[in-house]
């Protein structure tokens, strides 16, 4: 059931993925009892954030037990791969675009729901009592080229037209109150936002959840469903599970064959990530780095980094079509490269770490959250578009009021309301992902 877009080592979830996160993070152990020969509640595919969100607000406010069916070990997916930006608006659409297309009311909902979940982020941890090394405020978007600093300025007016501070600094400011790069014309800061540690977040949120009464099973890989009445049949590597309701939450990661009318309109798009090892004082201010808040700039292939505690220094950008280990291998040349360009004084840092995983976009280019049209009882909330730390969330509190009867479907803004837009020919996502890519590498160059 796995895709076939990319080569099967990107899906191997036997472990996780050598990151910086696994290596720093305190280790997590799932109770992982046997499936239960009894029909139960609630079943949900995927233990990333928002399968854990869903199943710890269920079992917090809701009183509802639900088995959460990870396929390698919790976090395995993007939620204990990313680059760790608890940002809000989880959409490839800027904010003129969504008022165009859902109206003004229905945008403000939408930024208001996804700015409440970056808030909801630090506040569960704080309430449960775990981690997740926050750092800075806000977030940072980089001129990439003197071309592009006067957009900066449009989507600063933007968040300001929603109620979000935001300021533009020109290059010779943003260089000398944030750092130093060859590829740095200007910066416009936003407040929502700031930077943790993913897995650390993926482990204490599995903890609360299990704590509040969910059961976690890990490598517990879903690989036939079928419905049997009013009863949902999944088959797993650990046996059968009956449930009355199913919810999808497998966003990037979400296999080929699971309940296509969902998954196989999503696309999947890599993204690479290196650690350096700690960088000294001297090399620090080198490049004048005066900020822990998180950073990306305006290519649409874009780069995004950040310093993290102690030092090392995280970059990431999207790129390859195959997921082979030898491409892995290119990519990482490739960003160590690209790292040493942007930021010269660090060019011979050692690379550590690298690891890479999966964003998960939409044709629409927005989420995609709610019930299943023919069947009620399926929900999914998935479709981040790099953007899914707060995002999955603030899904898995509203799944979870939705499932217990608390919201309805009208409560999911406009904007990710509803199953991802149909592509015109599933079969064809590998030359979609090639012509975007394309596409956008196209864009980057005119705008240098």
């Amino acid at each position: 059931m796995r895709s076939k877009l990319y080569h099967h080592s990107i899906f191997d979830a036997t472990d996780h993925v050598p990151s910086w996160w696994v290596q720093s993070a305190p280790a997590f152990t799932a109770t992982d009892e046997s499936l239960p020969p009894e029909v139960v509640e609630v079943a949900i595919i995927g233990g990333g954030y928002t399968g854990l969100s869903t199943a710890y607000h269920l079992a917090k406010f809701h009183n509802i037990q639900s088995h959460v069916l990870e396929a390698g070990p919790i976090g395995w997916g993007a939620s204990g791969r990313n680059g760790g930006f608890c940002a809000p608006f989880p959409t490839a659409l800027g904010f003129q675009d969504l008022q165009r297309k859902y109206g003004d009311d229905e945008t403000r909902r939408f930024v208001a729901s996804q700015v409440e979940a970056v808030h909801r982020v630090r506040e569960i941890a704080r309430d449960e009592n775990y981690s997740i090394d926050s750092q800075g405020e806000g977030v940072w978007c980089v001129a990439h080229s003197p071309k592009v600093y006067r957009a900066l300025e449009d989507a600063a007016a933007g968040y300001q037209h929603f109620g979000i501070k935001s300021t533009v600094l020109s290059g010779d400011a943003f260089g000398a109150e944030v750092h130093h790069s060859t590829e740095q014309f200007g910066g416009m800061w936003q407040e929502a936002g700031f930077g943790l540690h993913p897995m650390k977040a993926a482990r204490g949120l599995a903890q609360a959840a299990q704590t509040a009464g969910a059961k976690l099973h890990e490598k517990c890989t879903v690989t036939a469903w079928q419905k049997q009445g009013a009863v949902h049949v999944l088959e797993t590597e650990k046996g059968v599970i009956r449930a009355n309701s199913v919810i999808i939450a497998t966003n990037g990661f979400s296999p080929e064959g699971l309940m296509p009318p969902i998954t196989k309109n999503v696309v999947p798009l890599l993204s690479n990530i290196i650690v350096t090892r700690p960088l000294s004082e001297d090399e620090v201010a080198a490049q004048n780095w005066q900020t822990e808040t998180p950073i990306y700039n305006t290519r649409n292939l874009l780069f995004y980094y950040r310093m993290l505690p102690g030092n090392r220094f995280l970059f990431g950008g999207r790129g390859d079509m195959t997921g082979t280990p030898r491409a892995g291998e290119k990519m990482r040349a490739l960003l160590t490269r690209q790292l040493g360009e942007v930021f010269p004084a660090w060019k011979t840092a050692e690379i550590t770490h690298f690891w890479r995983g999966l964003v998960c976009m939409a044709r629409n280019m927005t989420p995609a959250m709610g019930r299943l049209p023919d069947d009620p009882s399926v929900l999914f909330a998935l479709a981040y578009h790099g953007d899914g730390v707060a995002a999955s969330h603030g899904a898995g509190q509203l799944l979870a009021d939705i499932l217990a009867g608390r919201k309805m479907e009208t409560d999911i803004p406009l904007p990710m309301r509803g199953p991802p837009q149909n592509l015109p020919i599933p079969s064809l996502k590998r030359w979609y992902l090639r012509a975007s890519l394309g596409y956008y590498a196209f864009q980057d160059f005119m705008s240098r």
